[in-house]
């Protein structure tokens, strides 16, 4: 079997269990992420034990993954290596927030709330590939200009 397959059946089953854990813990439910960000209302802490168990697993599990040499199917870790801060991040950060603010979804439990038949993580969806499909286009036209202004990067 190839090791691509292998790849996605793996990624195949973590979203499964992750769509699962969304609906155990309710966070496909809008109204508890809406909750948990009405600070001067009716605050929901829900979404904060959620966060709390994820950072948790996060910090014990990365502390052997990484003593790895290579992942189990791929020949190198992809980590991140940028620690600029600029403009775009800041820009995507706060449309982010703002979306979820709005909408009560982040893409994860959008998707997976798409299991409710309710018809707003529908919209929600249709409104951030809208906003890829934009951003992919200016973003090109703004790489292609910077290429031009400063020669090829490296």
């Amino acid at each position: 079997m190839k090791q691509t397959i292998k790849q996605n059946r793996l990624a195949l089953i973590a979203g499964i269990i992750f769509g699962v854990g969304l609906g155990l813990s309710q966070m496909i439910d809008r109204q508890r992420v809406l909750g948990f960000l009405d600070l001067a209302g009716n605050w929901d802490p829900t979404l904060l034990f959620v966060l709390g168990g994820a950072v948790a697993v996060t910090v014990i599990s990365f502390r052997f993954v990484l003593n790895r040499n290579t992942p189990l199917l791929s020949a190198q870790f992809y980590v991140p290596t940028r620690q600029d801060i600029d403009w775009r991040l800041i820009a995507g950060a706060a449309l982010f927030g703002i979306g979820w603010g709005i909408a009560g979804y982040c893409p994860g439990p959008g998707i997976a709330a798409l299991a409710t038949g309710d018809r707003n993580p529908v919209f929600f969806l249709l409104s951030m590939v809208a906003g890829m499909i934009v951003f992919n286009r200016y973003g090109q036209k703004q790489q292609q200009t910077k290429s031009k202004n400063t020669g090829p990067t490296e």
